[in-house]
């Protein structure tokens, strides 16, 4: 009895449970992970939330967000403003288009800098999506072709769509027609 209790003093003694902390060095203990992952998760909405907290900002702040929100829908409305003032009074709009002749030169390169950078970044991601995009399609180019090879071969129309070939046994079942239990009840009841 003595050396059992001592075992069980080895292992469940002083407030450790020894078979639990050797089991923990192969396995993790599931309830201590769940509560690490909560705490990570709890931090990170925390952090997320800290982000987007509009109480701190001031005035200009929320003023320049939103102008920074402007350029985007700005030029897109105007350019189609632009076309419709072209048909609605075809003579204003040749005035002005005359009057951007007058700018200097200096000032177009300005404005293609300026909006170079503020678009540039997110062309530049659009581009290289594009193109990966282009070299999966190309990949699959091969397999396409033949698929619209193997079709057309298909159709009914094309010379040879509908030969068994060699193939005796498909010969006989392409020319003995199938068992038809309704079709022969309909003739049945017709009396033919």
């Amino acid at each position: 009895m003595g050396l059992i209790s001592g075992v069980l003093a080895l292992l469940f003694g002083n407030g450790r449970n020894g078979v639990r902390e050797t089991v923990e060095l192969y396995r993790e203990n599931a309830e201590a992970g769940a509560q690490r992952g909560a705490e990570v998760q709890a931090q990170a909405m925390l952090q997320f939330g800290g982000e987007f907290q509009t109480a701190q900002k001031g005035s200009f702040d929320r003023f320049m967000d939103g102008v920074n929100r402007l350029p985007r829908p700005a030029l897109a409305l105007g350019t189609l403003g632009l076309f419709i003032a072209a048909m609605v009074d075809p003579l204003w709009f040749a005035a002005r288009i005359q009057g951007m002749a007058l700018v200097p030169e200096p000032l177009w390169w300005l404005l293609g800098v300026i909006v170079s950078f503020y678009f540039g970044a997110r062309h530049q991601v659009k581009m290289q999506e594009f193109q990966r995009d282009i070299g999966v399609s190309m990949l699959r180019l091969p397999a396409v072709l033949n698929n619209i090879e193997q079709l057309r071969a298909l159709r009914a129309d094309s010379p040879g769509a509908a030969d068994p070939g060699p193939d005796s046994a498909l010969t006989q079942d392409i020319t003995r027609p199938d068992a038809n239990p309704a079709l022969e009840d309909w003739r049945k009841r017709r009396g033919t």
